[in-house]
């Protein structure tokens, strides 16, 4: 069991695939069963903890020099699934998505221009050598994009409450956990029905756009594997309460089928309670 810290690191949301250990080269294969078999496996806020310790030196680190080892794991219809963490690759592309979020004076504080250019052109010189790589993971801060919930039903959602471990003195609290989880089959069938869906009564906009560049993703991993969505670190910015009427999968499936019922009303209704939770939620980041 992996040990749990009382330092958390939010505020962060998952789009996971975990693909079957058949669907990794004979070279990784190996290594992912021992990995499975372990009994210490780390958690989503190690993985970030670790990231975020590279920022300490001077200068910070901002990609790793060597790609992490590291995965989470689950289990499909009883096959071990694996989820590579491929922290460098993710580091990058993130490091890209900052230059495009933020302007450079503020960047400078946190990542000087040097380190950005010497991690830019690692980037081009191993995206040379593999040109065809793709990470496991999709992150995303402070919310959980509209566009991830079409992969889900209701019925697959799980939350558990928190609580504590330890002896009375020395107990630690353990976070609530809200996620979804579905085979890779249903998450595709269901983001095309979204996808004709709203084609069929809006023009191409952000959110068709995105359900697209989430379909190729997905087009990318074994058909077998199970898709997860992981709220993370934001249940840390969230009461309980509101976490345990969380029902933004459901919001999203009942907008879609009003839509393709042409009840444009119910759809509207659906929408706006969805799109109110999330203000909601996106507004903590500005009030911190």
């Amino acid at each position: 069991m992996a040990v749990v810290s009382s330092v958390i690191v939010p505020y962060t949301s998952y789009l996971r695939v975990y693909e079957p250990l058949a669907a990794f080269p004979e070279s990784e294969r190996g290594h992912w069963a021992r990995y499975a078999r372990r009994t210490d496996l780390p958690t989503a806020q190690d993985e970030l903890r670790r990231s975020l310790a590279d920022l300490v030196p001077t200068p910070p680190v901002a990609v790793p020099v060597h790609e992490s080892a590291e995965a989470f794991v689950a289990e499909l219809d009883g096959v071990v699934c694996v989820c590579p963490w491929r922290t460098r690759l993710r580091g990058w592309q993130a490091l890209e998505a900052l230059e495009e979020q933020y302007p450079a004076p503020v960047l400078d504080v946190v990542l000087p221009p040097v380190v950005r250019r010497q991690a830019a052109a690692d980037y081009e010189r191993w995206q040379e050598r593999n040109p065809d790589a793709r990470p496991w993971i999709r992150t995303t801060v402070w919310h959980v994009p509209v566009r991830w919930f079409t992969l889900f039903d209701d019925e697959e959602r799980e939350y558990a409450k928190g609580g504590s471990t330890g002896e009375a003195g020395g107990a630690v609290r353990l976070p609530p956990v809200l996620r979804y989880r579905t085979p890779m089959v249903q998450a595709r069938r269901r983001l095309a029905r979204s996808l004709k869906t709203l084609r069929e009564h809006f023009e191409e906009g952000p959110l068709t756009e995105g359900l697209v560049e989430v379909g190729r993703w997905l087009e990318e991993f074994h058909p077998r594997s199970l898709v997860e969505l992981d709220y993370g670190g934001l249940v840390h910015a969230l009461p309980e309460a509101q976490l345990a009427e969380d029902r933004s999968a459901a919001d999203v499936t009942a907008a879609v089928a009003a839509l393709r019922a042409g009840d444009e009303a119910a759809a509207d209704a659906a929408y706006e309670r969805l799109a109110v939770r999330w203000r909601a939620v996106r507004e903590r980041q500005t009030a911190n």
